[in-house]
């Protein structure tokens, strides 16, 4: 039996708070499909990396792992380091089957909603 889990992947940063967002999705994945893993990774700065999140998920059953990168647009991190990392994981788990998916913000549904949102921007009282 196939169980495919999810990687949120992002760029990672020195402050911890900048990570919320992640933890959010994630929560959002979990209240819409309460069996399906979801893991977090970052490139940089902080963890678990996606080496660590990838074998994560694989310890504890998944066959097929889907990473969605929480970027706005392809660029060299995507471009490059990105397939670099999967092939690694791959390397280490043969017959695990990865697939990683355009950026988020490449998505016409994540446009769609910046879009809206631009429309009705939230701002900061203090």
């Amino acid at each position: 039996m196939n169980m495919k889990g999810i990687v949120l992947f992002g760029h990672g940063s020195r402050n911890s708070d900048w990570a919320q967002p992640f933890h959010a999705i994630r929560e959002v994945i979990h209240s819409r499909s309460p069996g399906t893993p979801v893991a977090l990774a970052f490139l940089e700065s902080m963890r678990p990396t996606l080496d660590e999140a990838i074998d994560e998920l694989v310890k504890h059953g998944a066959t097929e792992i889907d990473i969605v990168p929480i970027f706005l647009a392809t660029g060299g991190h995507i471009a490059k380091d990105l397939p670099q990392l999967v092939v690694s994981a791959m390397e280490r788990h043969p017959g695990i089957a990865i697939a990683v998916a355009v950026p988020a913000g490449e998505s016409s549904l994540v446009i769609d909603a910046m879009a809206a949102y631009a429309l009705k921007p939230q701002f900061d009282n203090n």
